[in-house]
Formats: C-alpha cells, structure tokens, sequence
C-alpha cells in the first residue's frame, strides 16, 4: 500500500479541517507564524517551525530537501486555507487515499486552467495584490532555475495545490531543489514564478492534453463570478 502524506504551508490559518483528512495520510505542517496553531487530535501529525520567508512554496521546497531520502509515495501539498481554490479538497484527499484518483506522476488541483507571458501582463501585473503593478520576473527566475531562456507563455492552474510522486520528484537531483530553496528566497516574487512552474519543476507536463492547446482561461466547473486571477 502506498503512503500517503499532506504537507500544508501555514500563516495564520485555522487548521481544524485537518481533523476530516483521511487517517492514511500523515500531515506534516510548516507554520509561518510565532503563534502555533491548535491541531486537531489525531496520530501522524508532525508541526515545523519555518521563518517568515517567500510563500508557500518555501515549505513545499524545504520539505522536499528535508525529507528528499524518505519521501511518502505521494505527497499532497497545500496552503493552510486550501478551500478558495480547490473547494472539493476533502474529498480530492478522499479519492486519493481510497485510490479512486490515481497519481500519475504529477497532479494539479484547481478548476481553472489559465496562462501567464513571461513578464505576467495577462494575470500577475492586473492581480488586486500588486497594486504597484510589478512585472513577473519569470525570466531571471528561468535562467536561475534552468540556466536557459524562459518560454513566452506558461499554462498552469493558477492554484499551488497538487499532487507528486517521490519517483517523480526524484526525477531530479536534490541539489536542484537547494538551489530552488535559494531562488525563493533571493528573487522577488518567486513565489509567483513558482507557481506557474510546479509540474516542470518535477519534469512533469500536468495539464492534460486536450487542454494544452485551448483557449485560456479554462473553466472546469461553473463560477459565478470572475476573480483577480482570470480578468483580463
């Protein structure tokens, strides 16, 4: 049987959802914050200190440096409040552990499948959280990561929540997550960057095909209005 584990990277949020994760996973949290937060009670449940440094993906990163050698089969990784953008995370945890979903390699969560250029005029320079409107350095973040030129555009689902196998994040040497580790924390807005680039950073393509040459956006289900991430 596979082991299963949930990294969530926490700030301030409340995690008393833990309590409905299938017991199959072990739960390992990064917490952001001085406070620490009331877990609910349950075995498998392992809190780490993590300096105030980038977003989430400096947990998902020092995770995988950390535990690289001792991975579980699949990891899930998620925001402390992963609801916004995958609503039916429950029970995307729930179809995982009972192996109703099968994790090929690389998973995204989300419902939106949406593009960015390389300097992020369609989505990052419009997004309501960057009043100055800064551009998306996404080519000095490609030429950090992968010492070559980035492309135009990336897809992705604008969500940092998915889905990897150890054998897929060992597709790449644990040096290359220590230098991802320094990106983060060295260049502005890494973490923007990051999250266009999950599945590449596993050698992985996770938009299925018969969407890598749609329109973007993508909608997956119905929403009842637009949000900062998809107005154009």
């Amino acid at each position: 049987m596979k082991t299963l584990e949930l990294v969530i990277a926490r700030y301030q949020e409340d995690l008393q959802w833990v309590r409905r994760v299938p017991k199959r996973f072990r739960v390992t949290v990064y917490n952001k914050q001085a406070e620490s937060p009331v877990l609910p009670p349950r075995r498998h449940v392992e809190l780490i200190p993590l300096s105030a440094v980038g977003r989430e993906e400096q947990a998902y990163l020092q995770h995988i440096v950390r535990r690289y050698d001792d991975l579980a089969d699949i990891t899930v990784f998620a925001q402390g409040k992963p609801f916004d953008h995958v609503p039916s995370f429950h029970k995307v945890l729930h179809h995982i552990a009972f192996q109703q979903v099968a994790v090929n390699g690389f998973l995204w969560f989300g419902f939106i499948i949406d593009e960015d250029d390389v300097t992020g005029s369609l989505l990052f320079q419009n997004w309501n959280r960057n009043p100055d409107r800064d551009p998306l350095p996404l080519e000095a973040f490609w030429q950090a990561l992968w010492n070559e030129p980035a492309p135009e555009r990336v897809t992705f689902y604008p969500s940092a929540h998915f889905a990897v196998t150890a054998d897929q994040i060992r597709s790449r040497p644990k040096g290359f997550y220590e230098r991802a580790v320094r990106i983060s924390a060295e260049l502005p807005h890494a973490g923007h960057c990051f999250e266009r680039v999950w599945d590449r950073l596993f050698n992985a393509n996770g938009i299925p095909p018969e969407y890598r040459v749609a329109p973007k956006p993508v909608y997956l289900r119905r929403i009842r209005r637009a949000t900062p991430w998809v107005k154009r």
